[in-house]
Order: structure tokens, then sequence, then C-alpha cells
């Protein structure tokens, strides 16, 4: 195998497919590197952690068809220290050498037979606006839980609702729920799970692009956008039933800017030492009032002006759940809802309604 290519462009599509390579200690070794064949003029790329493949084509001018498989972190750390110009990679079973200028690097590969068959698209082809998905995926992803003990808990739930199609994240904490009307890209009914993981990495991709092409098989997902394609095994698990988390009204309503709470909050949480330190909200009449009180460390408050009315209450939140919830919200007021102290309330933007997300308080003294 042997190729020329730009030294930008072969560095940015090396990082493309080496964000899904495997990074966890364990793994087979072949999932530690990006397989690179040279067809014709194109490079084909792909990195795989066997649940997660993206797969990436750019021209270059091929001088040798062939396959090789090249350590990720090292092959892009070398191609990116090199000087702008041409870079040539010539490769073989044993050895990949990389020279630009006076640079020349030889560099041990890794077992093309031992990395995994790459996935072929499947399923029927659905088009989405990439910017209008990109958005709901920087607003639900982020309640996704981290923690491969629940399994349902670590994907989101693209779920085909009455004129459109909603995304659903929740990690017992907090709960994101966002609503694409007119987007019909499943069945009537169909619900599948797909791992939040792949998503960020897909919210990434998504920069800049105008359509994604969404191919949904019985165990995997793929996302088309030009020449990078994702896949992701679905979670095969059933997701819980959000639904009845979400109270049908509620008799407490706050207004409040986004900006002016979100600045308060940012503030008052300096003075939290763990993540099990809330930040105190006292609704009131007249505004609200935050604090944050930590043992041997001190206490902050902010009066913030905002509208309130219902009962006068002081409900306390996990201050960095909060603030996520307030980021993702679009538009210049908040609207938190809430039945009382204890029952989960609900944030979301007074001039859109596509979006909400439900945070769980904190019980305090």
């Amino acid at each position: 195998m042997k190729f020329r290519c730009e030294r930008d462009v072969l560095v940015e599509a090396l990082g493309t497919a080496g964000r899904a390579v495997a990074n966890r200690g364990g793994a087979l070794p072949a999932l530690s590197g990006i397989r690179l064949e040279v067809t014709g003029d194109v490079l084909h790329l792909a990195g795989s952690d066997l649940d997660l493949t993206i797969q990436a084509e750019t021209p270059v001018a091929g001088l040798v068809d062939g396959v090789v498989v090249v350590p990720a972190r090292l092959g892009i750390e070398i191609v990116r220290s090199l000087d702008p110009g041409a870079v040539t990679v010539e490769g073989d079973d044993d050895e990949v050498r990389i020279a630009s200028g006076r640079s020349h690097f030889v560099v041990r590969t890794l077992p093309v037979g031992d990395f995994p068959r790459l996935p072929a698209p499947a399923g029927e082809a659905v088009s989405l606006q990439a910017s209008e998905f990109a958005e709901a995926l920087r607003q639900v992803v982020r309640a996704a839980s981290t923690d491969d003990a629940r399994p349902m808990l670590t994907g989101v739930l693209l779920a085909a609702e009455e004129g459109g199609l909603r995304l659903v994240a929740t990690d017992s904490y907090r709960l994101a729920v966002r609503d694409l009307p007119g987007a019909t890209v499943l069945r009537e009914g169909q619900r599948v799970l797909v791992p939040a993981k792949a998503l960020a990495e897909l919210q990434r991709l998504l920069a800049g692009a105008e359509q994604v092409v969404l191919r949904l098989a019985d165990h995997d997902a793929a996302f088309e956008l030009g020449p990078v394609r994702l896949t992701t095994r679905l979670i095969e698990s059933e997701f819980p039933n959000y639904r009845q988390l979400i109270p049908a009204s509620y008799p407490n309503r706050l207004r409040v800017g986004r900006e002016a709470l979100l600045d308060a909050v940012r503030r008052v949480k300096l003075l939290v030492r763990d993540n099990t330190t809330p930040v105190r909200i006292t609704l009131r009449a007249e505004g609200i009032e935050l604090t944050v009180v930590t043992q041997e460390v001190g206490q902050a408050t902010e009066d913030v002006d905002a509208k309130y009315e219902g009962s006068e209450m002081t409900v306390a939140f996990n201050p960095a759940y909060l603030i996520d919830g307030i980021e993702a919200i679009t538009g210049d007021e908040v609207l938190l809802e809430t039945l009382d102290a204890l029952k989960p309330a609900t944030i979301r933007a007074t001039d859109a309604s596509e979006y909400l997300y439900l945070l769980m308080p904190v019980r305090v003294s």
C-alpha cells in the first residue's frame, strides 16, 4: 500500500476515524488501530471498538493499492507533527513508513486480519436536517448515564411520535425530552435505543453538514454524512417508562432570565467542593435567592430578579445538573415549574415547547 496526501487532509481523516478507536485496556490490539485501505485514488479509513465504528473516505494520490492497520494515537501524532505539505505513506504486513520533507518514521503495523469486519449499509435510508438533529442531540445526550451497570440508561431513546420523532434520555436524576416535529424517520410505534456515546460522536461530525442519512437495521444504526459513516450497535434493553415522571400540570411557576440565572448558579457553585453539595433556591413573589453552604469552606448567596407564581418554598438541586438544564434551553427566558420541594421540577423555554428537562430535587434539612 502506498499513497500521497496533504498533511492537513490526512490529519482530519485520521482524527475522524480515530474517534471510534478502543481506548480501554485489555481490548484486542487491532482495535487500537486505524485501518487504512487504498483503492485507486481513494483512501478508506476505519476505526472501531466493536460497538462503534466510524468509516471515512478522502481523495489521495494512490500509488499502490493495499491495506494496513496503524496504531491510531501514534499515527495521528506523527502526521500532525509534520510540516505542512505532502505526506507519503507506504506500508505492508510488518510496518508502515511515513515521510514528509526530511522527516521519516517507521512504525510497526497491527494484524489486518484481527480488525473487525466493517459493517455494510443496511436498512432504508431516511434523511434528517443536520443542524436540527445536532441541536436535539446537544439538548438530550447530556442527560444520559455513563454507568455501564445500567445499560438502558446509557442510551438515547428514538421513538416515533404523532407528527414526528422524539429523543429521550435519563440517568434517573434528570430527564431530557426533545421533539422533532415532521421528522418521520421511524415507523409508527417504532422505538430504538441508541448509545449516547455514539450520538455524542455524531454530534461532533454534524457540525457544518446539511443532511444526515439514517439507516436502521435489526441490531445497529448507521448515520451517513457525505464521505463519513458512523455505525453503532443498538442497546437491546427496555427503556424506562419516562412518561409517568412528567406531571400534567404545576401549581408553581418561575420565569427568569436565562443568562442571569446561569451566571448566578455558576457563581455560587464556586463554593461547591463535591457533587453532594446542592444549590438552594428560595422561590418568592419578589424574586429568587440562590444559596450554597459548604462546611469548612463558607457560604454564597445571590438574589436574582424573577417572576414567581405559587407557594413560597425552598427547593434544592445538584448545581451541575441544574446548569446542564439551563444551558440546554434556547431563548432568553427560562420557565421552571414544580409541584413542591420534593417532586421533580421541569425546566423549559418560555417561548418553545419542543424541549423539556426534568430534574429531581435534592432533599435538604
